[in-house]
């Protein structure tokens, strides 16, 4: 991670009840900028149970609340020099949903495959701990 900024998220009510309740995955979302705004994508809100009729689509693009200068500072060069907007956490400060976005650079193969391969190597040693 690069740079990482608190932004504000446009919700409905149901969301905010359902992220009061924790129902939230941000393990597949990102970042998208289009047409000079911010958007979190692929982030899942599960439906509130007691909304009934009223209820949220669980995956719908969210709106990301930022300043035109953080904007233009921030998103725009994370889409300029190829680098991804990732949600790192998300949580309520005074009253508001707020999400932790950060730059993110992504590994290139032989850095997967060192991971892959420590990854591996720490799943062997706990085997080992268990079995004796």
């Amino acid at each position: 991670m690069l740079e990482s900024l608190e932004c504000g998220i446009a919700l409905v009510g149901s969301e905010v009840k359902s992220l009061r309740n924790g129902n939230v995955s941000l393990a597949e979302s990102y970042g998208r900028v289009r047409e000079g705004e911010v958007w979190l994508v692929g982030c899942d809100i599960s439906e509130y149970a007691e909304a009934s009729r009223f209820n949220h689509e669980p995956r719908r693009p969210r709106k990301l609340l930022l300043h035109r200068r953080e904007i233009r500072r921030f998103a725009q060069r994370a889409y300029q020099q190829g680098l991804t907007l990732v949600p790192l956490k998300m949580y309520f400060k005074r009253g508001r949903a707020k999400i932790l976005m950060g730059i993110c650079k992504g590994r290139k193969r032989h850095d997967k495959r060192e991971a892959m391969k420590a990854a591996e190597a720490r799943r062997e040693m706990q085997r080992r701990i268990y079995r004796q």
